[in-house]
């Protein structure tokens, strides 16, 4: 796999929860950021595949929006173990979680990935905690992904899955004009550290109220396409109220190195694990009544892979 390697120096972890208590604090009536010992998040409400979110701590992106828009690009496909591998990840164990187009090549249609994976004692011993929402008959679908396939685009948070040191971010009560608690946590990094990258990763969940998330559908016919500008991407894309509580996944960086990588600054999919067919990407709450509550951390190092072509270049290949 095509792959760059960034090295990061990140802050420390008392730094960035100094840096995000007053943004968060100023967007929620109520808001506490403190690091603290990460808790066992394979245990509900979050049922993550490792127990923490530390050692070897990573970030990769892979793929990206180009590999949609104007065209799907359906030969973009990977499996998340050979992403691990491209990541230098150590094969005795760790996981990965994040968000990524869905294998539609395995599930039988486009959907929204929830990757939630962990490896133990070599990359073959895998356990597959991802799920997938899609639209299915008209309706919103969540289901146990029966494979570590991607397509188009991922951004995953890598690490062992260790025990030790976290963010933890509360909030409750949005008061401010951003809805998104994980663009007001982008917001407050770039804010901060401008052009210096710090790149975090990790899971929350909303714990009461009502948030809005998109559901790609299945791919649209070939003579609807190529897209030809964002209208008709989001036209197409279909959007969706779900009740909490919901668990999601989240990879964010505050700046994009020499702003030549392309990254995806923030991308969060949720899904439920209550059996409930709601999930998706998240975008916000919808009326301010809302109530959060996460871990993060931050990663060391910086992979972009398989990084995709500019648009012109793929329109004068095609």
């Amino acid at each position: 796999m095509q792959t760059q390697k960034i090295p990061l120096s990140p802050p420390t972890l008392e730094e960035i929860a100094l840096v995000l208590q007053s943004p968060l604090a100023a967007n929620h009536k109520h808001a506490t950021v403190e690091v603290v010992p990460c808790p066992d998040l394979r245990e509900a409400p979050f049922h993550l595949a490792t127990q923490g979110l530390s050692g070897d701590e990573k970030i990769s992106d892979v793929g990206g929006q180009p590999n949609l828009f104007p065209k799907p690009r359906l030969e973009c496909k990977w499996s998340m173990i050979d992403i691990a591998r491209a990541m230098e990840m150590d094969p005795h164990g760790g996981g990965l979680l994040g968000a990524g187009a869905g294998p539609y090549h395995v599930v039988g249609r486009n959907c929204e990935l929830v990757p939630n994976i962990s490896w133990n004692n070599g990359f073959d011993n895998v356990t597959n905690g991802t799920r997938y929402a899609q639209i299915k008959e008209g309706k919103p679908s969540v289901g146990q992904c029966p494979s570590v396939d991607c397509a188009l685009m991922i951004n995953l948070y890598g690490s062992r899955g260790d025990p030790g040191p976290v963010i933890k971010v509360t909030a409750k009560g949005r008061v401010g004009e951003e809805r998104s608690i994980t663009e007001c946590i982008q917001k407050a990094l770039a804010h901060a550290y401008g052009d210096r990258t710090v790149s975090v990763g990790g899971v929350f969940v909303v714990k009461k109220g009502k948030a809005y998330y998109h559901i790609m559908p299945d791919f649209p016919p070939e003579d609807e396409l190529p897209w030809n500008n964002a209208k008709q991407v989001n036209d197409w894309l279909t959007f969706h109220e779900f009740e909490a509580p919901i668990v999601c996944l989240s990879v964010l960086h505050s700046a994009d190195p020499e702003k030549k990588l392309g990254l995806r600054m923030e991308h969060t999919h949720c899904t439920s694990m209550e059996g409930k067919d709601v999930g998706g990407h998240y975008h916000g709450d919808i009326d301010g009544k809302i109530e959060y509550e996460g871990y993060f951390n931050v990663a060391q190092t910086l992979y972009r892979i398989e990084q995709p072509k500019t648009i012109i270049e793929r329109d004068s290949r095609d």
